[in-house]
């Protein structure tokens, strides 16, 4: 293995080997950390972990075992990934897993960039943009557990890190790899141990990663990753990929403003069952249930908690935000066990919460990557009879369910 990547959450993290997939590696995606070693034909791993959100001593312990095992593979360099909208609070994880994976790597310089221009994430002067719009107004000030409420990542980075946090300019970065590799000495010289990169366009991510052929540590978005294959030596080529015929399903639990577009536009054709927290709560509507309305619906059904701001914070004022997630967390990967017991070989989740509770639920430890969907989301194949696909809540087209079900059944 040439490449080691931890990500924090499941929909990044199959972002991420779609990435890496579409420039030449041979990726997988594992979920949690292997007990066993990786093939040998696996050129990137990428260790899923759920640990977005957990407590911060459990998330650097968990990311510091998933690097020992990436270390044991062999890899030569390695990749921290979180979302492209940081999703981390001034208590998050990144800067701790951060620190504690450059401490480990005895890393001086470690790039932070979450840029992603294909899915409309930039950075310029060190704040990130959502399409033409600065994160703290774009939608992700109403996330429900990480509500960014700055788009400075400078400042983001430096109420989690231990270390100062300096920028490398969009006039540097323009200016090519050897511009950035040397504004990053500069930057490092200057006591700056978390350097920022900006981005706005997928060349400036191919420089990025042919400045950071020598580092060991680099953190951010997928984006950021699309430079690194050619360091290996990796040519781009069509990933192989095996369609699933049989039913079809969505399980949907994002809140983004995407997610709530995607869903509306796809009820004008599809059959949809609104999946209430507060029923979930009290017993009142079951996982079973749902999957048995699922596997019956006619064409593409959808079973969706996803709501507007105002209803989410309703039912978090009446029964908090940890229960209520972890309600919904546990009744989605319930129905998708339920689903496979009847026979679903078709099962699109969105959200990062959503997915992550239902890869865990059908304890689904490797998936292949196949072709891109959208940007950023990559069909995958979970077993012999089962694909999936992952998407994070504000990625995807207005059409994306239609689409990814193609996808999946080889169309």
């Amino acid at each position: 293995m040439k490449l080691g990547c931890i990500g924090d959450d499941f929909t990044g993290s199959s972002d991420l080997a779609n990435t890496l997939s579409k420039a030449g590696m041979r990726a997988v995606q594992y979920t949690g950390i292997p007990s066993s070693p990786a093939s040998a034909d696996v050129e990137a791993g990428v260790v899923a972990l759920k640990s977005r959100s957990i407590a911060v001593d459990e998330a650097v312990a968990m990311s510091l075992e998933a690097l020992a095992w990436l270390k044991a593979q062999g890899c030569q360099q390695f990749f921290f990934k979180y979302c492209s909208t940081f999703d981390s609070t001034a208590k998050g994880n990144i800067g701790p897993v951060a620190d504690a994976l450059a401490d480990a790597l005895d890393a001086d310089r470690v790039i932070v960039c979450p840029a992603f221009p294909g899915a409309g994430r930039s950075i310029y002067q060190g704040h990130l943009f959502v399409n033409d719009t600065l994160l703290n107004e774009s939608g992700m000030e109403n996330h429900p557990l990480t509500p960014m409420r700055d788009s400075s990542l400078r400042r983001l980075m430096g109420a989690q890190s231990k270390h100062s946090v300096g920028l490398v300019p969009a006039s540097k970065v323009f200016a090519g790899a050897d511009a950035i590799a040397e504004h990053l000495r500069t930057e490092r010289e200057s006591g700056h141990r978390m350097i920022v990169v900006d981005a706005l366009r997928d060349d400036d991510l191919i420089e990025i990663g042919k400045a950071a052929k020598d580092l060991p540590l680099i953190t951010g978005g997928s984006g950021v990753a699309l430079g690194l294959p050619a360091n290996f030596g990796c040519v781009p080529k069509a990933a192989a990929w095996r369609g699933q015929k049989g039913k079809a399903v969505v399980l949907s639990g994002s809140c983004s403003a995407a997610t709530r577009g995607q869903i509306e536009h796809h009820l004008k054709a599809n059959p949809g069952l609104k999946i209430d927290a507060e029923k979930v709560i009290a017993g009142e509507q079951s996982a079973q249930e749902v999957a048995r309305w699922l596997m019956q619906a006619p064409d593409l059904p959808i079973a969706y908690s996803s709501a507007d701001p105002d209803e989410v914070q309703r039912v978090q004022d009446v029964f908090g935000m940890e229960k209520s997630a972890a309600a919904l967390e546990t009744f989605f990967g319930k129905t998708a066990q339920h689903l496979v017991a009847l026979g679903a070989t078709r099962i699109l989740t969105a959200g990062g919460e959503t997915s992550g509770a239902v890869v865990e639920a059908l304890e689904l430890s490797t998936l292949e990557i196949g072709p891109e969907i959208d940007p950023g989301v990559p069909a995958l194949r979970a077993g012999e009879n089962l694909v999936i696909a992952l998407k994070s809540g504000n990625f995807g087209s207005i059409d994306y369910f239609e689409k990814a079900a193609g996808v999946l059944g080889g169309d």
